[in-house]
Parts: structure tokens; C-alpha cells; sequence
């Protein structure tokens, strides 16, 4: 429960960091160590993670998958997934008819021998990037009034700009 705190957490958590802050996660829970005590909290959105909690349910909003798990939602991105917003509308436990969510996928491969550390920095450094470049980023909810396929064009420009920051660090990139 949000709001609990504990001197220790259990085995088997996992620790993301975001803003210079640690966070750890265990079966679904996410904690945050302050003052000597492992609170109970929501993770920040932005965050990113290399791994989805062991149970989530996957809903679609506008052809793309959201999986959410004790009340967090996070989305595919290069790499791992990234907490976000909850998706604005109506959302379906169905995916698309089309193969629209396999094309929505970027597949990643290090070339140069980089750590998981490694890559996950750079997975979130390139995601940056994209996003600046091009004004869009798929960790947040579609903007009012941007069609579907507005919003598909502004996916297709963020994973060329993600798949080019990627390639430039020594990944290849399908």
C-alpha cells in the first residue's frame, strides 16, 4: 500500500534510477529509501525501466500498448519500457486488427560489447535526444485534437531519430 514504509525491503528487488534518485521495485511495489525507511510510492513518470512488474494487464489506445500494474502505466520504449501518464479516452484490452504495434517496435542489438548499464544509459540519453528533436514523445499521452495518424507520423519521426542517436553509440537497430 502507497504511504507504508519499512526499515527493509524483500529479496529480489530491482533499483532504477531517475533524477539522481533511486528507486526500487519488488513485485509490483516501488519504494524510495528516505530517512532511514523504504517508503511505499508511486515511481515519477519518466522513469525507465529495463523490465515490467511480473503481473500487468496490456490495454491499447490509439494502436499503442500501455501495460499497467498497481496503478502505474508504462509504455514500450527503446530498450525497456518508461512510466507515463495514464492514456486520456478510451483505452481496449484488444490490439489493433493490423500488425500496426509489431511495426511500432524497435528492435535493439549492442555491437560493442555494452554493459546493461551502458545500454539503458544510452537507450534513455537517445529517447532525450528524439524527443527534442522532434517534439514528440511517446511516453505521454496523445495530444488533444492530434489525429491517429498525426500522432503515427510523430512515432515514425521519433524512432528514425532514436534508431540514428542508437546507431551512433554502436547498437544496430531494426
Amino acid at each position: 500500500m502507497r504511504g507504508g514504509s519499512f526499515r527493509t525491503i524483500p529479496r529480489g528487488y530491482r533499483t532504477a534510477r531517475w533524477d539522481h534518485l533511486r528507486y526500487y521495485h519488488h513485485h509490483g511495489a516501488w519504494y524510495r529509501y528516505y530517512g532511514g525507511r523504504y517508503f511505499v510510492v508511486a515511481p515519477p513518470v519518466g522513469l525507465f525501466v529495463p523490465f515490467l512488474p511480473s503481473f500487468y494487464t496490456t490495454v491499447w489506445f490509439h494502436g499503442t500498448p500501455y501495460y499497467y500494474a498497481n496503478e502505474t502505466y508504462y509504455i514500450s520504449t527503446p530498450g525497456g519500457y518508461v512510466v507515463t501518464q495514464p492514456p486520456q479516452g478510451e483505452v481496449s484490452e484488444a490490439p489493433p486488427e493490423s500488425s500496426e504495434a509489431m511495426e511500432n517496435k524497435l528492435f535493439i542489438y549492442p555491437r560493442k560489447g555494452q554493459s546493461q548499464a551502458q545500454q539503458d544509459n544510452d537507450c534513455y540519453e537517445c529517447h532525450k535526444w528524439a524527443k527534442d528533436q522532434t517534439n514528440y514523445d511517446p511516453t505521454t499521452a496523445i495530444p488533444q485534437g492530434m489525429s491517429a495518424n498525426q500522432a503515427m507520423q510523430r512515432r515514425a519521426d521519433y524512432q528514425r531519430a532514436m534508431a540514428a542517436c542508437l546507431e551512433s553509440r554502436g547498437y544496430t537497430v531494426k
